[in-house]
């Protein structure tokens, strides 16, 4: 007998802790950031981002409820438009998963430098060794559990607030909540500057998209679990983001202070050296966790796409030593090894490119989400779901904000731009290769993402129905025959198979 799959069993709050494992450790990169870009202006713009973080994380519940089988925006972009699109938004999230795990490791070190002051001249150095022995540990398959997880985001989440009460204590709930109006002193703010500082402040949230991923394991149904965990992210990163941010920037003695250690800081400026080490310690912990997360995301991309058929086949190839696909991790290594090196470990360097990626994954999503959405109210199908009006009209507009993020980023960061097109067209080419090759030794073409009945495309006028089999060598001339017959129908293709492929 097959194997049983395993149960899905995530509930809510592991589904938050894996999330918030993520999420939750870009407030020690991004106060620093921010703060060399628009000084004491940032914890205005990360409050001003936190209401469009709301948006798009009720846009994200929703993508992980609709498709249980994973994919994130690889599905929903193939769902509301076709295959391209979803070639496309995942390789934004490559480019969000290289960034994501060079920046991690390299502040987890700059974070370990305040424990271990000797290692400071060596950061970069050691962020290479360090993401080479995660690439290691996923070599040998050590992974954490959502369980392991839950313990890591606990942990940020008790530092975090622990520094929050420190500075209440050390200056009292008053002169803590006359900070804000700091955040607002200094020049006036052009237009231009609150474009960019807006769409900065985006680098606070990054991590939101790793709830899709995490579909086929939660707890059914989807639908409940989904935006219960998306509300714990919610309110923990609104308890803690924007205030570290405004404290961090505002009441600490920025001249000589490394922006890059601005929340250990304020921990030791609140509650002396011991909480300044272990809020250093914990952060260097988590940071480089993340990185490691990033990396498991970024391989599992390349063997999604492999077996989409748009990259080539080797990248699934696995080891006979522990069964690990090693091509794919190695390329999930290279790219952030070689991004920290060339960056020459300058945190603001890296916080600009890792903006591209980001945020067009969140506009691919968020747009093709509202397309989905716009075909369910007009067809209106029998027990489909369908959005009200109100949250229709909420989602266009969460769209229209993140895309003047992503175009504003686009135009004020040519570094991210110039990065992130090299990657994309990058990965289009090797795409365009892989193809050329399959058609020429007559191999099947890309692979349709798979759709259950429950996020089909909506009913077409006068279709062509054509049922494939499991039968692989008849499939290619069916295929052929229904386009013939079709004429100028539209043919719906519908496999018929006893399981999802993984």
């Amino acid at each position: 007998m097959p194997a049983r799959k395993p149960r899905p069993n995530l509930g809510a709050v592991l589904c938050w802790a894996v999330v918030f494992a993520d999420i939750g450790t870009s407030v020690y990169y991004t106060p620093g950031i921010l703060f060399r870009q628009v000084g004491a202006h940032a914890a205005l713009f990360v409050t001003l981002t936190l209401g469009v973080f709301v948006l798009l994380a009720l846009k994200y519940a929703e993508v992980a409820w609709r498709y249980p089988h994973g994919g994130g925006v690889v599905s929903v972009g193939a769902h509301a438009v076709n295959n391209a699109v979803g070639l496309v938004g995942g390789l934004f999230i490559l480019v969000d998963y290289f960034l994501t795990s060079a920046l991690s490791a390299l502040s987890g070190l700059i974070y370990l430098s305040l424990v271990l002051p000797a290692i400071s001249g060596q950061v970069v150095l050691l962020t290479v060794v360090a993401l080479m022995l995660l690439a290691l540990l996923n070599l040998v398959g050590i992974s954490a559990d959502a369980k392991v997880t839950a313990v890591i985001a606990v942990v940020a989440l008790v530092s975090q607030v622990l520094v929050v009460v420190a500075v209440l204590v050390h200056v009292g709930p008053q002169a803590a909540v006359h900070a804000a109006p700091k955040a607002l002193s200094g020049s006036a703010l052009s237009g231009v500057t609150l474009l960019t500082g807006y769409a900065g402040a985006f680098l606070a949230f990054s991590g939101l998209e790793s709830i899709s991923q995490l579909a086929p394991a939660m707890r059914h149904p989807n639908r409940r679990t989904a935006p219960r965990a998306m509300l714990l992210v919610i309110v923990t990163v609104a308890l803690t983001s924007p205030a570290l941010t405004l404290w961090a920037t505002t009441l600490l003695h920025t001249q000589g202070a490394d922006p890059n250690q601005f929340v250990s800081l304020l921990g030791g400026f609140a509650a002396g050296p011991i909480v300044q080490a272990e809020v250093a310690a914990s952060a260097a912990l988590l940071l480089v966790f993340a990185g490691n997360t990033a990396i498991i995301g970024c391989y599992h991309v390349f063997l999604a796409l492999s077996r989409m058929r748009f990259l080539p086949q080797r990248l699934q190839a696995r080891n006979r030593w522990r069964g690990t696909p090693h091509w794919a991790i190695a390329a999930a290594t290279v790219v952030p090894v070689a991004v920290v090196i060339v960056s020459r470990g300058d945190t603001g360097v890296l916080g600009d490119m890792y903006a591209f990626g980001l945020l067009g994954a969140f506009s691919v999503t968020c747009v093709c989400l509202d397309i989905v959405r716009f075909r369910e109210r007009k067809y209106r199908r029998r027990g489909a779901p369908r959005t009200g009006l109100p949250m229709f009209v909420l989602g266009l507009v969460t769209s229209v904000l993140v895309v003047t993020a992503w175009a504003t980023n686009l135009v004020a960061k040519p570094l991210a731009t110039i990065f992130g097109g090299a990657v994309l067209c990058t990965g289009l080419l090797v795409v365009g290769v892989t193809t050329h090759l399959q058609r020429r030794r007559s191999h099947p073409g890309v692979v349709p993402v798979v759709h259950r009945f429950e996020v089909w495309h909506p009913a077409l006028e006068d279709p062509l129905l054509v049922l494939l089999s499991e039968d692989h060598v008849r499939t290619r001339e069916v295929a052929r025959a229904a386009v013939r017959e079709a004429a100028a129908r539209d043919v719906v293709f519908a496999f018929i198979g006893r399981d999802v492929p993984d």
